[in-house]
């Protein structure tokens, strides 16, 4: 039975967004589909009341990051975290777990699936009850070996506007590439004829074409689907490409923004408290764009200027360029936030710092990244030249060449995750972060793609052995890790929503004055990222006493002299989080 065909709020701008995307007898079919799909998912969804705290943090992993023999890989997972990491991080983002052709994960063959290696929906439903799940709305393309394609190359009618179709003549020099792959991949129909598809990414990467309303239909359906499943929080990969006008450079077009705005909309109607979160790699000004007014489109934004810029401040012990950058950081509301990570399955994206590091600095990376192990992917200009797209490497590599001292490392690879866990909004942590994995060069020979070089998979006895092994690399990360983690979610300075400060205190600093809910809940977090020590006074509108969370240490009042000595003596290296004394 159908659904009613109106929307009980008066005030929803379905329709009208429906009518700015397509012509008018498309646009009301559109209309009837969604309203059918609202009525007939809040009948399985139950809405709760949640905002994001300072307790929120993400891990990224992989469904089958962790495996043993026998056992589904998604219950092995939810294992893993029930027993380290349970009280310390209460979110978890899974990437893809759908059947999939290739990417690991981010060629969907379906959307309403779960991997049988990985297990099954109720593995998901399970993780879901321990934690906030976060999943991928991979619906920018899908793969070529999914139903959907196969039907459109088999002729079925009702698929023969799902996929964009183009002469290969025509003039594609405006649309921004990714990539350096072809635009067009070319297959053959069930009746021999050629089909010049549009695939973004890759030929395995089929792009959906938005103009068609059934397309927006099935996404939507199965977006609902993964919020029935105990999904609160969905990330739209890839979609600042999502919409596609010949002649245009294909990327941030309004009809892209009227479309999350849309998606949003419907997706609230039913649950309000989902989150969605905006993938976008691309320059900073333009990544932002994606919060919209605060109130229509993404309440999370990927910060991906964060990752190179703090892999910049180490590798030249100076912090000035990512000071000034975080200085300007702003945003249109209390009502969203930045998503701060370092790493993820995708390497160090090199777009997001157009413009706020010199050609020559960005080089400076990819040289230094090489001379650690790590690759570099490209992509190609509208002239035919190709630039860094992004740095393929383990973060943790990234900022220590792997020949020099572990202790190093590690102290060079907590400065940066502090500084994330310190940052105005929720934090997003790697897997592989958290253990410290280093380059997985074994990976990248057996795919040929640079990207395995940072998503090596586990067997969770090997792993365990480990953590619990005194001096190994990953048991110091993870208990080091788990501190910090543990002392940022018990203040409520660290509040994504809090009011904050970047401080300018020493080009080898990085200072960030947070405050939440008045200054009894104020935090100055210091980082220094050179291997020098480094003495500096705090400014006057800083009051003492403050004690230093991470080691006990306060600075108390000088009985002496009527004035407060203000002067904090860091060691190379060193994180301080100072708190005032209540």
């Amino acid at each position: 039975m159908k659904g009613p065909k109106h929307i009980s709020d008066p005030k929803h701008t379905i329709n009208k967004r429906l009518h700015k995307l397509y012509p008018e007898e498309i646009a009301q079919r559109a209309v009837n589909d969604i309203i059918d799909l609202i009525f007939k998912y809040k009948q399985r969804i139950k809405p709760s009341d949640y905002r994001l705290s300072q307790k929120d943090i993400i891990l990224i992993t992989y469904g089958d990051q962790v495996s043993k023999y026998h056992e589904p890989s998604l219950e092995t997972l939810n294992n893993f975290m029930n027993d380290h990491l349970k009280g310390v991080i209460n979110s978890i983002h899974i990437l893809p777990f759908y059947p999939y052709s290739s990417d690991d994960g981010f060629s969907v063959v379906n959307y309403n699936a779960v991997d049988p290696h990985m297990g099954s929906w109720r593995e998901i439903e399970s993780i879901s009850k321990d934690y906030r799940l976060m999943v991928d709305g991979v619906i920018n393309h899908i793969s070529q070996f999914s139903d959907w394609f196969k039907a459109y190359l088999s002729g079925d009618p009702y698929f023969q506007d799902f996929f964009i179709n183009v002469d290969p003549s025509i003039d594609l020099s405006k649309v921004v590439r990714p990539r350096a792959t072809p635009l067009l991949s070319e297959f053959i129909d069930d009746e021999g004829k050629i089909k010049n598809i549009w695939t973004t990414f890759s030929k395995d990467q089929v792009d959906l074409n938005y103009k068609s309303h059934r397309v927006l239909r099935n996404v939507l359906d199965a977006l609902f689907y993964y919020m029935e499943k105990g999904a609160t929080l969905i990330r739209f990969d890839a979609i600042a490409f999502i919409w596609k006008e010949i002649g245009t450079s294909c990327v941030h077009l309004p009809q892209t923004h009227e479309l999350i705005q849309l998606m949003r909309e419907v997706l609230h109607e039913v649950a309000p408290e989902v989150i969605i979160i905006t993938e976008t790699n691309v320059p900073h000004n333009e990544n932002i764009s994606y919060f919209g007014s605060g109130d229509d489109e993404a309440q999370m934004v990927y910060n991906f200027a964060l990752p190179p810029l703090l892999l910049h401040s180490i590798l030249n012990s100076n912090t000035t360029k990512l000071t000034a950058w975080a200085k300007t950081l702003t945003l249109p509301n209390d009502k969203v936030c930045f998503f701060n990570f370092t790493a993820s399955h995708d390497g160090i994206g090199m777009r997001p710092v157009k413009g706020i590091l010199e050609d020559e600095e960005i080089e400076y990376l990819v040289k230094t990244v090489k001379e650690h192990g790590g690759l570099v992917s490209y992509r190609a200009e509208e002239d035919g030249s190709q630039t860094p797209y992004e740095l393929n490497c383990s973060y943790i590599d990234a900022l220590t060449n792997p020949n020099e001292d572990q202790y190093l490392s590690i102290k060079r690879m907590l400065v940066t995750q502090a500084a994330v866990l310190a940052m105005p909004g929720v934090p997003g942590i790697y897997f592989h972060s958290l253990v410290g994995s280093r380059n997985y060069h074994d990976g990248v020979k057996h795919t040929g793609v640079n990207r395995t070089i940072n998503r090596e998979k586990y067997n969770i006895d090997w792993l365990e052995n480990e953590l619990s092994s005194q001096g190994t690399l990953a048991k110091t990360m993870f208990d080091s890790y788990k501190r910090l983690i543990s002392i940022r979610i018990s203040e409520e300075a660290f509040n994504p929503f809090g009011e904050f400060e970047i401080l300018d205190l020493d080009d080898r600093l990085f200072v960030i004055d947070q405050s939440c809910c008045g200054n009894e809940n104020r935090i100055i977090a210091i980082h220094n990222f050179s291997n020098e020590e480094v003495i500096c006074n705090l400014p006057d509108s800083i009051s003492l006493p403050l004690c230093d969370i991470l080691s006990s240490n306060c600075m108390p009042k000088n009985e002496e002299k009527t004035e407060e000595i203000k002067e904090i003596k860091l060691e190379p290296y060193q994180i301080m989080w100072l708190k005032g004394k209540i």
